[in-house]
């Protein structure tokens, strides 16, 4: 990605607000990645959470898996786990099949305070899931789109969440 023009020569004694974001930045502007940290903090990954990852390939991103388990200190359980988790980390390509049972079957294990990340390929990636496809599923499935970021060169997370999950984790729920 390439910043706008006013952000192309950030002098490296000068601090930039990408900074105070994580983000790793060269001197002619380039995002180039954000920190493994601020990653998890972005995805609320915690010590000892456990991360079901459905959907694992080839193709998926390893910085990102290794910055999960680095925060977490657990390995991810695969999809054939049957414990609770605190987060699902569903990898989903255009071809996978069903959007709709994949989240469904997602949902399976996860606690109710917990969030779904649907990670995606970006635009103009193979397999690129278009935005309108999950906005249509995520409500089929039970689920409120909450949040949508870059965790790789490649790949976008989508934050899904329980309609109440967050308000019954608080007490509020009608």
């Amino acid at each position: 990605m390439i910043l706008p023009a006013q952000f192309t020569e950030i002098p490296p004694e000068k601090p930039c607000f990408l900074a105070n974001l994580g983000v790793d930045y060269t001197r002619a502007g380039y995002i180039t990645a954000m920190s493994e940290g601020a990653i998890a903090d972005r995805l609320g990954i915690k010590s000892g959470d456990l991360i079901q990852e459905i959907g694992f390939d080839s193709d998926v991103d390893q910085a990102l898996r290794q910055a999960i388990m680095a925060a977490s200190g657990e390995d991810l359980l695969d999809a054939s786990a049957n414990e609770v988790v605190d987060a699902v980390l569903l990898w989903f390509r255009d071809g996978d099949g069903d959007l709709v049972d994949e989240m469904v079957d997602g949902l399976t294990f996860l606690s109710e305070a917990g969030a779904l990340w649907l990670v995606t390929p970006k635009v103009g990636r193979e397999g690129h899931v278009e935005p309108s496809d999950i906005q249509d599923a995520a409500p089929t499935a039970g689920l409120a789109q909450t949040s949508s970021f870059a965790v790789g060169a490649d790949w976008i997370a989508t934050k899904l969440t329980t309609r109440f999950g967050n308000s019954a984790q608080k007490g509020n729920r009608k």
